[in-house]
């Protein structure tokens, strides 16, 4: 295995070589800007907690594996594409930011049943105008850190991308257009005479159907689950990760960490790109 380190900031020679001494590693190798790649590495207890507290990503990654050996990146939209939970912002718009956003927290942990806290939020919504979808587009929602770069990369390599959220058509046809994706799969909100209604059209896109969706792309393209990556950070997200050989969960809750593949608590999502390259 390879053990590869990454981070937002200088890494220190001494905690590379701590961390190539701890597990074994027979050479280290400067892949990217504060990325490396320990080669030969073993796994040993210390690790985790030590590049925890020094704000270092990790992940033990087969040798030889590529970006060029997957053919589908699955990606949750609020707060691991983007970084808002959109539906918070759109309850900010009515003055009902802490109400809706205490659900959202309580789902995202797993706490509540995704399609009840779903429905709960968007019944607050009800009468709000829908140029407020609008606004929250343009002048709150923003692409996390290396989103771009990892989606340029990822063209580059042939691999096609799906976006699918329990969030909101609105939100995910538009980044779909302006990001170029592939797929793209979300809830629709009910709207009559330019008012939100408080209600949501057709079958909720809850975590089974996110996972359903992304074996659905899947068998579409020809593809097997090893040729899959999935990133989310909530609890709604976990059916979905479970499906894909390689799950990530991009600074995520500590249910969603607990059981990815790969966790990135610091990097942003062209982390991808350096922990594929081996």
């Amino acid at each position: 295995m390879n053990l590869i380190l990454q981070a937002l900031h200088d890494v220190p020679s001494s905690q590379i070589d701590h961390l190539a001494k701890l597990s074994n590693a027979e050479r280290i190798e400067n892949i990217a800007n504060h990325a490396y790649r320990l080669r030969g590495a073993k796994t040993h207890t210390e690790i985790a907690d030590y590049c925890f507290e020094h704000q270092v990503d990790f992940g033990f990654v087969e040798q030889g594996k590529q970006l060029s050996d997957f053919g589908l990146v699955v990606m949750d939209m609020d707060s691991t594409l983007i970084n808002i939970e959109c539906i918070d912002e759109i309850a900010d718009m009515q003055g009902l930011k802490p109400q809706v956003s205490a659900i959202t927290e309580a789902a995202m942990r797993g706490e509540i049943d995704f399609a009840e806290s779903l429905k709960r939020r968007v019944a607050l919504l009800a009468g709000l105008d829908e140029h407020a979808l609008q606004r929250v587009y343009e002048e709150r929602l923003r692409l996390n850190l290396g989103a771009e770069t990892m989606l340029a990369e990822l063209k580059k390599h042939g691999v096609k991308t799906l976006l699918v959220s329990g969030g909101f058509v609105f939100f995910t046809e538009r980044l779909k257009e302006q990001l170029g994706l592939d797929f793209s799969h979300s809830n629709t909100l009910e709207i009559v005479n330019g008012k939100l209604t408080g209600q949501v059209l057709g079958d909720i896109v809850d975590a089974q159907a996110k996972a359903d969706w992304l074996n659905h792309i899947r068998q579409e393209l020809e593809l097997r689950a090893e040729n899959v990556i999935a990133i989310g950070d909530g609890a709604n997200d976990l059916k979905m990760m479970a499906q894909a050989g390689v799950s990530i969960a991009y600074h995520a809750k500590p249910v969603v960490r607990q059981q990815a593949d790969y966790a990135f608590n610091f990097v942003g999502l062209d982390g991808v790109l350096n922990l594929m390259s081996n």
